[in-house]
């Protein structure tokens, strides 16, 4: 069974440049490395809620909780949260749709 991890965040001020070359250069590589495979990413201009969703698939539980015991992990959560505020995430059943 397919698992889905969905990330959420806020961008800090003043930090939008650097989080902007980090999403571009860094993110999906460092995720892809994982074993997780990026599926979407969504960005709230107005509203309530986070205003990042973020999400990424795993071709199973094991994969996922390898890679979220990781360093690699724990290294991208350290460089990431430099950026942001509100970082949170789940794990849940992949259904192949829109996921929050």
């Amino acid at each position: 069974m397919m698992v889905k991890l969905i990330m959420t965040w806020n961008i800090r001020e003043g930090k939008e440049t650097e989080y902007l070359e980090f999403l571009t250069q860094e993110f999906a590589k460092a995720i892809m490395a994982m074993g997780i495979q990026p599926t979407d990413a969504w960005y709230a201009v107005w509203g309530q809620g986070p205003q990042v969703i973020a999400g990424g698939v795993a071709q199973d539980l094991r994969t996922m909780e390898q890679a979220l015991n990781s360093e690699a992990w724990a290294a991208f959560r350290e460089r990431l949260e430099r950026l942001v505020t509100g970082f949170q995430y789940k794990v849940v059943e992949h259904t192949g749709g829109f996921q929050l």
